[in-house]
């Protein structure tokens, strides 16, 4: 058993896809070769239960990295302003977070009055010369609190779960 942190175990399983990577293109690049039937084939070095067995073993490494990895973001809990959360449970309201955020800044960057321009090209068209104008349904003000308050939810989780990343640690067996 080894004391990993989760920083150090994303840096570890990006290693190992690395290697794995070098393994698959091995396999790919060695395992069949062209020949004309009249010349000497010159047949590349390759070994299919040794590329094989590498493979396999990568992958055994990676599992149990992820296994150990999920079991602790799913129950390691993680002081984030008032409330305590597991890793995964902050992942999962950063990404809606982020989400809403989104659409809070396409609302917050609206006038509180704009021309169609769908508008304007149907005028073209049907010849009318009356504009439509495209009116907010909100206060604007409220909406740009929204943002910043949103903003700073996502900061301090991303904060807290940096912090966690870098220096607590979990067991794995590798």
């Amino acid at each position: 058993m080894k004391k990993i942190t989760s920083a150090l175990a994303n840096k570890i399983l990006r290693g190992l896809e690395d290697e794995k990577a070098f393994w698959v293109n091995k396999e790919e690049s060695s395992s069949t070769y062209v020949a004309a039937n009249n010349e000497e084939p010159v047949v590349p070095e390759y070994d299919y239960k040794e590329v094989a067995d590498k493979i396999a073993e990568i992958d055994d490494r990676i599992a149990i990295i992820k296994h150990a990895l999920n079991l602790t973001n799913a129950t390691a809990r993680i002081q984030v302003g008032d409330a305590q959360m597991s890793v995964d449970t902050i992942l999962i309201k950063m990404a809606q977070l982020n989400k809403r955020k989104e659409i809070l800044d396409e609302m917050r960057k609206r006038l509180p009055k704009e021309r169609d321009e769908m508008s304007a090209y149907s005028l073209r068209v049907s010849r009318s010369t009356v504009p439509e104008y495209i009116y907010v349904n909100y206060d604007l003000d409220l909406v740009k609190s929204e943002y910043e308050r949103v903003f700073e939810m996502i900061m301090e989780m991303q904060i807290a779960l940096d912090r966690y990343n870098q220096t607590e640690t979990f067991e794995v067996d590798i």
